[in-house]
């Protein structure tokens, strides 16, 4: 059994982030995918990894960068939900906002 489940989003967040370096790399989109999975294996055998950023959002997640990408995941209930994985350079208080809303 996995320590984690991904969001319906994070699902989505995922194809997208494939498909936008498999235009360039489709090894390269599978490398990144991998080291994505490989740190919710990571976050599910230690949840609470990360850093609240309550300048960010008043929604209880973590977040935990994986090079320029940040996995978003709340941690209150075994196994960890993956909530978003998004780029870090993005306006996340805008892109939070949406996903809650």
């Amino acid at each position: 059994m996995t320590g984690y489940v991904l969001s319906a989003d994070a699902d989505l967040d995922l194809d997208e982030i494939w498909e936008y370096i498999a235009a360039d790399s489709i090894d390269a989109a599978d490398r990144w995918i991998r080291k994505l999975f490989d740190a919710f294996e990571a976050l599910g055998r230690i949840p609470g990894m990360g850093h609240k950023r309550e300048d960010l959002t008043a929604y209880p997640v973590l977040f935990w960068p994986v090079g320029s990408y940040l996995v978003i995941y709340r941690a209150e209930h075994l196994p960890i939900e993956i909530v978003a994985v998004t780029q870090g350079s993005r306006d996340i208080p805008a892109f939070l906002r949406r996903r809650t809303s």
